[in-house]
């Protein structure tokens, strides 16, 4: 386990944690791929925030139709055909998962808030006092989706450096 906490050292982490949570919930093998999601369309983003000795946030966002897949996969039920809560709380357990996957390799004292999740077609997610980023694109079996590693800054260092 590397001890270096920086987004970019953290990517092959969230890699493996993202293909196994999809692999072993989901029965579905995805592997990472260049490129970005693409953005046409409803999107489905849900996200887990880490607080405490690291603060960041992991976030998965995908396409509307992917989600319905995610949940067929996940509750062993027919394809949703509308976003319900059987599709929110299928994304917000996926990203929990990675999430609390993640979490074994930060430091000790990280708490996970619970998921949010959020879809449609024109909305925007901000996090406030992002100071490094990592998106992956991940593909497999006709799915893709985005997930990014984010880290914020420190609110005690940040009140530190105002005074």
């Amino acid at each position: 386990m590397s001890t270096d906490f920086g987004v970019t050292a953290l990517v092959p982490d969230m890699t493996n944690v993202v293909t196994e949570v999809f692999r072993t919930m989901l029965d579905l093998p995805i592997e990472p791929v260049e490129g970005r999601l693409d953005e046409a369309g409803e999107l489905v983003t849900s996200a887990v925030l880490f607080v405490g000795e690291w603060n960041g946030a992991i976030i998965l966002e995908c396409p509307l139709a992917h989600a319905f897949e995610f949940t067929r996969r996940f509750m062993r039920t027919p394809l949703p055909t509308a976003l319900d809560d059987d599709v929110r709380d299928t994304l917000g357990e996926l990203a929990n998962m990675v999430a609390g996957n993640l979490k074994g390799v930060l430091p000790h004292g990280v708490v996970l808030s619970m998921p949010s999740v959020v879809a449609g077609s024109d909305y925007s997610l901000r996090l406030c006092r992002v100071v490094a980023r990592e998106t992956q694109r991940f593909a497999g079996a006709g799915v893709a989706i985005q997930v990014i590693l984010v880290k914020m800054a420190d609110s005690r260092t940040e009140r530190t450096a105002a005074n």
